[in-house]
Parts: C-alpha cells; sequence; structure tokens
C-alpha cells in the first residue's frame, strides 16, 4: 500500500470511530433529553407562571438613584467611605488607583409611594406606580465585578463561558405553548445613554450542550425582525412546504446511522422557520394596536428596535404564549457623568417597563406571566472620578442591589432585603443570583435541582452547586 493510500485508509478509520461514538453519544444524550423534559413536566402542575419576560438593563443600573434610598450619604457628602465598610473589597481597575473614596447621595429626590411607602427617586416616576404590583428585591448580590463575567453568571449561573442560559434550560425543560414561534425570544435595544454601551454576546441566550433548537432566537432591531420571512420570487408556499418535507427526509436518513441530536435540532429548526412564515408578519405587525396602547407604552413604541417597541412585542409574545421572552437595554454603565446618563436611561425604560406590567394586569395576563427587572451588579455608594456639586460617577459593586420582579405568583407590593445605611453591604435576607434563578424555575413549577443535564460524565444545572427559593417573596 502507497503511502497515500495508508494516509486515506487511517483517515477512514478515524471518520468510522468518529461516526459510531458520536452515535453512542447521540443517542444517550437523546434520552437524556427525554428524561429530563419528563422530570419538569411532571412538576409543571404547580406552576404559578407560564411565561417569563425578562428585562436584562445591561450595564448594571445604579440601586442609589433609583430605588434604595439611603438618605445618611446626603448628611455625609463627601466624606470618606469607613474602612470597616468596605472590609477590604477588591476594586476595579477604574477605582483601584483612587486614593479617596467620597460619599456620594443621589442628585435623584426621593418620595415615597404606594400602600407601604416605598422610596422611589424621580427618575423613575412610573416605575414608581408599581409599588404595590411588584416586589423590589434590595438585597442581590453576586461574585462578578466585571461585566462579562457578571452578565455570564446572571444568565447562565456561571461566570465562565460555555454553560446553557436561563431561557435555554426554560426551553429544555418545559417545551414551547405554540408550535409556530420560537420558545425561547430575545430582543436588544441601545440606550440614549452617552457613555459605556456594553456589548452582548450570544453566548448569554446560547443553549451550549443543550440540544441546538433551545438556543434563544435574536429578532432584529432594524428592518425585518427575522430575515427571509417571505418566499423568494417565484417561489410558492407549496413548493416550499415540498422542499422542507424534502430536507427533513434527508436529515432523517442520516439521523438513522448517527442519531446526532444537532440533527434532530436542524429539522425542528427547518420546520419551525417554515412555520413562522405565516406566523411571525402577524406578531410584528403593530398597525392593529389601537392608540391607546402607544399612549400606555409611549411613541417610542412606534420605532423598531427601542426598548419601548420591544416591550409592546414582548407583551404580544406572551399572548402566544411564548415560554420565555428575554429584553436586553443596554447603556446602564455610568461610571462618569451618572446624571446626565442616567437620565437619558431611564426615559429609555420607565414608562415602557411599567406600561408592560398594567398592560398584561389589564389583559389578566400578568397572573400566570413572570416579569423581571435588573441588571448585573449594582453601583458604588462612592464617587468614582471628582465629585462636584452636580456631577458624579459610580464603579461597579457585586455586594448589593436591587431588582424587582412582577406576577408569576410574586408577591406585589413588598420590599424584600435590606442593604447598610450606606447602601453597601446586605444586612437582611440575602439573595444570590443562584436564589434569582432557582425562584424563577419554581414559579414556573420546575424544581432547579431536577433539571439537569449529563455532559462530559457530570449533571449540569443552572443553579451548580447552590440556589435556594425564596420563598418569603411568594404567594402562599
Amino acid at each position: 500500500m502507497h503511502d497515500s493510500q495508508r494516509q486515506l485508509a487511517n483517515l477512514l478509520s478515524r471518520r468510522l470511530f468518529l461516526g459510531q461514538a458520536g452515535t453512542a453519544l447521540g443517542a444517550a444524550a437523546l434520552m437524556s433529553l427525554g428524561e429530563s423534559t419528563l422530570q419538569a413536566a411532571t412538576r409543571s402542575a404547580a406552576a404559578k407562571a407560564k411565561r417569563v419576560i425578562y428585562l436584562c438593563q445591561s450595564g448594571a443600573p445604579s440601586q442609589h438613584d433609583l430605588f434604595d434610598y439611603k438618605p445618611m450619604l446626603a448628611e455625609r457628602q463627601g466624606e470618606e467611605l469607613p474602612d470597616s465598610i468596605r472590609g477590604g473589597q477588591r476594586l476595579t481597575g477604574m477605582t483601584a488607583d483612587q486614593t479617596t473614596f467620597p460619599l456620594t447621595p443621589s442628585i435623584f429626590p426621593f418620595a415615597q409611594h404606594g400602600a407601604r411607602g416605598a422610596w422611589f427617586s424621580s427618575a423613575v416616576p412610573q416605575m414608581a406606580k408599581l409599588a404595590d404590583d411588584a416586589c423590589f428585591v434590595h438585597s442581590m448580590h453576586t461574585e462578578a465585578i466585571n461585566h462579562d463575567p457578571a452578565m455570564t453568571l446572571l444568565q447562565t449561573g456561571t461566570q465562565q463561558p460555555g454553560r446553557p442560559s436561563l431561557g435555554a434550560w426554560v426551553s429544555y425543560g418545559l417545551g414551547s405553548e405554540n408550535a409556530d414561534l420560537p420558545a425561547f425570544v430575545v430582543l436588544i435595544s441601545r440606550g440614549s445613554s452617552l457613555g459605556n454601551q456594553q456589548p452582548l454576546a450570544d453566548k448569554l441566550w446560547g443553549s451550549a450542550f443543550l440540544p441546538a433548537e433551545h438556543q434563544g432566537m435574536k429578532f432584529r432591531g432594524a428592518g425585518d425582525p427575522i430575515l427571509y420571512l417571505g418566499d423568494p420570487a417565484g417561489v410558492s408556499r407549496k413548493s416550499r412546504g415540498q422542499m422542507i418535507a424534502a430536507v427533513a427526509e434527508l436529515n432523517r436518513l442520516e439521523a438513522r446511522s448517527i442519531p446526532d441530536p444537532e440533527i434532530e435540532a436542524r429539522i425542528a429548526q427547518y420546520e419551525l422557520a417554515y412555520r413562522m412564515q405565516a406566523s411571525a408578519p402577524e406578531l410584528v405587525d403593530f398597525r392593529n394596536e389601537p392608540e391607546a396602547t402607544f399612549k400606555l407604552y409611549g411613541e417610542e413604541a412606534r420605532k423598531p428596535g427601542t426598548f419601548a417597541a420591544n416591550c409592546l412585542l414582548a407583551r404580544r409574545l406572551a399572548e402566544r404564549d411564548i415560554r420565555f421572552i428575554q429584553l436586553y437595554h443596554r447603556g446602564w454603565d455610568q461610571h462618569l457623568h451618572l446624571p446626565r446618563d442616567l437620565a437619558r436611561q431611564c426615559r429609555d425604560v420607565d414608562q415602557a417597563s411599567a406600561a408592560l406590567v398594567q398592560d398584561l394586569k389589564d389583559r389578566g395576563l400578568l397572573e400566570d406571566t413572570l416579569v423581571v427587572w435588573g441588571g448585573e451588579f449594582g453601583r458604588t455608594a462612592y464617587c468614582q472620578g471628582e465629585l462636584t456639586v452636580d456631577d458624579y460617577g459610580r464603579d461597579h459593586h457585586p455586594r448589593c442591589y436591587t431588582i424587582w420582579m412582577a406576577g408569576g405568583g410574586i408577591r406585589p407590593g413588598i420590599q424584600y432585603g435590606q442593604t447598610d445605611e450606606f447602601g453597601y453591604n446586605v444586612v437582611e435576607n440575602p439573595v444570590h443570583i443562584h436564589d434569582l434563578n432557582a425562584t424563577i424555575l419554581h414559579q414556573l413549577g420546575v424544581n432547579h435541582l431536577d433539571l439537569t443535564y449529563r455532559y462530559q460524565g457530570r449533571d449540569f444545572r443552572l443553579t451548580d452547586i447552590a440556589g435556594n427559593v425564596v420563598s418569603d417573596i411568594l404567594q402562599s
């Protein structure tokens, strides 16, 4: 045998080995898929929520300037943050070289709202109206101190890339209630802040080692939200359907010899894309929405790709029983010039966030829709850069921050958790990212301990080896 023939024989042998190995691994993965989906289904009867709308504020909103009122900061403005409070906390590269850490109150005045007198800043007058409808958690905390690992932890349960996202886990565990649209949809908007617009990576809505059909489908912010909804010129719906059927049959032939889950995912995605050609155009067409809708959400809702338009689209997706709807709004990274840039960001989201909750409530959808609003960490009580009478910035702060949740069996009108008088450390009812994710799954009827997937010899889950359901914020 010539050297070239030996090389070809070796190559074919390796391909045969890999193909056979892929068969065994694929079969095991398919078995795992069936078992885990069944586990989740047996628990879904106790679900308080059918779907989730996650309003993720990328870049970390300042809790000091929105929801966590600390009057002591005004009394001690400009004074040094006590070392006993900081406790040796590590700093980011943005403030590591600062020699002073002056306490900084919010420039936005706070006032009390709702039956229990919850405090809100003037930057969020519409969200303040949710005081009796939402639960505000002031004791969120995380380990990550920079954006990318913090967002990765928030969305996948680990700071390291390569794990499935929360939405992918939900899709995998519970499946879809709408055969004509994806179970997991992602919508992204860019903030009006003149500061940093933190990048967002596909890993945040990816499926990683879960079957590929569970990854989030990202709608575009400009032009057609979904490409290729229309058939090419000269191609009829009948011929397109025949083509999809033929491709599916070819894929099934391959799957019989190599039952790779990715082949099954490919078949499912082709067929879903075909059905979406009929269902998606109506979904993204706002022309039949009454004028009252745009009065509620604001005029920005008429502009595709804005946060307001995405909130309106989220309501329309919820009406169609989409399981997990993820909105990302960028631009909350106010290291400098916070008064200017935070005001712009709040104008982007304040009215539409409150409108979404009210709209769902008016339509009877809030009861079984869980709305979550928050970022990846908080902001420091001290100033980054120069502190002046009307200008300041705030650095990243993982030790505490605020999120809010509404609907889906969450107790309305409560303020949960507490930070110290500096707004620097959690002093009551700490809630970790894993606790938040465990609670979201619980409201969907899924025990986070049971929703697992075996990969590389171990069982993985969203909450890793941690996480406790925050039962105090749940309706009985």
